[in-house]
Parts: C-alpha cells; structure tokens; sequence
C-alpha cells in the first residue's frame, strides 16, 4: 500500500491515534512504515507532491484555523498545506471524494501486482516516450519502501504475547529435584562402600588413602566427637522462619534465598523428608566435599542420630526444643551451633529472646538478593570451625 492510501485508510476507520513519527519514519500501527520525507501521490496546485510527514500534520491539525496552521506548521518546520488544496485534500482523506485530479499514482495500488509492461518500460525505456520527453525518472528506493510491510518492529517483539515464564520456572525446578535425588543415591552408596572397607580391612591406619571419609559423612574415624555418617543440620518446620526445608539448597548451596511461598508453589506442595546439602571446604591446598543431612522433624531421630547434629536454625520460640535429648538451652548450643536468620530491617523484637541464647543471627535484605551469599558464606565459615572444634574437643 502507498503511504496516501494508508493515511486515508486510517483517516476513515478513525484510527489517526495509531499514526506516529518514530524517528525518521511514520509508522501506521503495526502494519505500514515509511520514510517521513516520501512524496506522496498528492500534489499541490502548485505544482509539488506533498511529502507524508506534512499531510499527517495537516490531518491531525485540521481543525485549526488556516492562520494558526501555517504558524503551527511553520514551528514543526514542515512545509504547510496551501489553502486551496486544504477542502480537497481533506475530502479525500476522510473518504468524502474517491479520487481527484490532483492524484498521480506512479506506483500500482496493490504492490504484488506489478504491471510488467510498466517496469519494462520504465527500466528499457520507450523511444517514443523519450522522443515527447514525457520518460519519467523514477527513485527506485522510494518505490522499493513505498511497498514495504514490516512484520514486525521492535514493540511488537517485546511484547511477549502468550509467554508463561511460571513453566519454565518449573520446569528448571524439577530438572533440579531430579539432579538431587540421584546425588543423593550415590552419596548413600558411598557410605555403604566406606563401612565395607572399614569393615574388612580394619588394620588399614589410613582409610583416607581409598576413601574420602569427609566426603562420604563418616567423620567417627577421625576421633572426634560427632556421630557417625552425615552430619544434620535441624531447620524449622514452621512457615514463619525464614529458612525451611524447602529453600535451604538454593541459600546453603547457592548463596540465593528464594521465599519458602514460592519453592512450595514450584514444588507443587512436595515436602521432602531430608535435603542434603554440600559445600567445598579447603584442606591441606585441597578441595573436600562435605554432605549435611538438612532435616525439619526432630521428633523422627533416633538416640543416635542425635550425636550427628552439628547445627540448629532457631525460630525464636521455646517450644521448639520440645522432647530435645539436652536439659536445657545452655547445652544444646554447646553441642550444636545455632543460627537465626532474620530481615535485617526486622525490629528487635523479631531477635529479643535469640540475643539470650548462645546462636549466631545472620541477616539478610528482603530485596537485595546479591548479598545473599555473603550470609550463607558467613554459615559455613563458622559451621566449619565449630565442626572442627567439636572434632578435636
């Protein structure tokens, strides 16, 4: 479509809203773009074809008086319609007249309808035509864009129509929980593997040599006072403490604290049993790998799982020592390191009780989600030197 029949088009539906000068073009919705400067098919009694730029001034400023119009076109410096053409021109465009004199289609209306005779013609030439001068020199950029229909601009990709990024959320989620499960599998056969050889071979002063007992949990073999197989680390089963058993991997692991609300939705409600959780700590210039059992059901552990909890996340309350194996505050968290997580924008009162008891309060902001691993980091650092003290008490 040429730019005058697009400008009428949307001159008649009412839809000049949708007419705009976009840097150097006029575009027409979604649909038609061109050059502000293209001439049209319209020319003036005096001679010129009027660019599109100067007759979308012209249709959007009718309604002014012809004085202020050519002052108004006059500041935009757009070359100003001419008072005869103005009634004409107007009854075109709003569908009032067909056709005028003053029209000079050089282009055919319908762009995939190309008159062949008419491009032979004008790319051959006609001796006649040249003979009477009336041979046309036409730009054939301008009719290239003159005919041009993008798809689609840069507005219209942006726009994401139909896109569910909740499903791709989702689906990464399970890829992940699928990930952890079978980690979890050869870490169990691991430990089977370590008791094996122990077992068999117990003159071996250095097990060390074929298995990495750290990496495997079985951290009896090393003398210290923590229980046999992988250390637990006790998180609250309550929704209102802030780590759960259903975000500890992304923060401990990850350094990203994602509200429990939105693991759970992306869980589809699944409560896992038990979470293990890694972190590489150095040794000797050497990376190891140690694996934590995470686990919200204190009630469920055996007499002697109890000797393989090293860490507790409080949530500030009393009763959550209910039934614990210790008589009282003081030597639960000498056995066991505590942590409460709060806001750090959280009021004091959120921290009154927990600043009685021996527990480390690591804060976190509820927005800036990159300073989230240096609070887990800080976990770790003073997990790994209790663990470490505890060992050699």
């Amino acid at each position: 479509m040429d730019p005058l029949s697009a400008l009428r088009d949307f001159t008649i539906r009412g839809e000049l809203d949708k007419v705009a000068q976009v840097g150097n073009e006029v575009r027409f919705g979604s649909n038609y773009a061109f050059p502000c400067s293209i001439e049209t098919a319209y020319r003036s009694k005096q001679g010129n074809l009027y660019t599109l730029q100067t007759l979308v001034f012209f249709i959007k400023n009718y309604s002014l008086k012809h004085t202020e119009f050519i002052q108004s076109a006059r500041g935009n410096r757009l070359p100003a319609v001419t008072l005869p053409d103005r009634k004409p021109l107007f009854d075109y465009l709003t569908g009032k007249i067909d056709s005028t004199d003053q029209i000079e289609f050089h282009l055919p209306q319908n762009p995939n309808a190309l008159d062949a005779s008419r491009i032979e013609t004008t790319l051959l030439g006609d001796e006649t035509q040249r003979n009477n001068n009336d041979f046309e020199i036409l730009d054939y950029m301008s009719m290239i864009r003159a005919v041009e229909k993008p798809l689609k601009d840069l507005e219209a990709l942006l726009e994401c129509k139909n896109s569910d990024f909740y499903s791709v959320l989702v689906s990464s989620t399970r890829r992940e929980e699928e990930r952890q499960r079978i980690e979890s599998h050869q870490r169990k056969d691991g430990l089977m593997v370590a008791e094996t050889i122990f077992n068999e071979w117990p003159h071996l002063e250095r097990l060390e040599a074929l298995v990495d007992v750290e990496n495997v949990g079985s951290q009896k073999l090393k003398g210290g006072k923590i229980g046999e197989g992988v250390p637990i680390i006790l998180v609250p089963s309550a929704f209102q403490t802030l780590l759960t058993i259903y975000n500890v991997k992304e923060f401990l692991e990850d350094g990203v604290y994602i509200p429990t609300e939105v693991k759970v939705k992306s869980m589809n409600g699944v409560r896992p049993e038990c979470v293990t959780v890694q972190k590489k700590f150095s040794r000797d210039r050497d990376q190891v790998v140690k694996a934590y059992e995470v686990r919200d059901k204190p009630s469920a552990l055996k007499p002697e799982d109890w000797d393989r909890v090293v860490a507790v996340f409080v949530l500030g309350k009393e009763w959550q020592f209910k039934d614990w194996p210790f008589k009282d505050h003081v030597e639960i968290f000498n056995k066991i390191i505590g942590f409460f997580m709060r806001f750090e924008d959280d009021s004091v009162e959120s921290a009154k009780i927990v600043k009685q008891w021996n527990v480390k309060i690591i804060s976190i902001s509820k927005n800036k989600r990159h300073q989230d691993r240096a609070a887990a980091l800080e976990v770790w650092d003073r997990l790994e030197e209790f663990v470490r003290s505890r060992s050699h008490s």
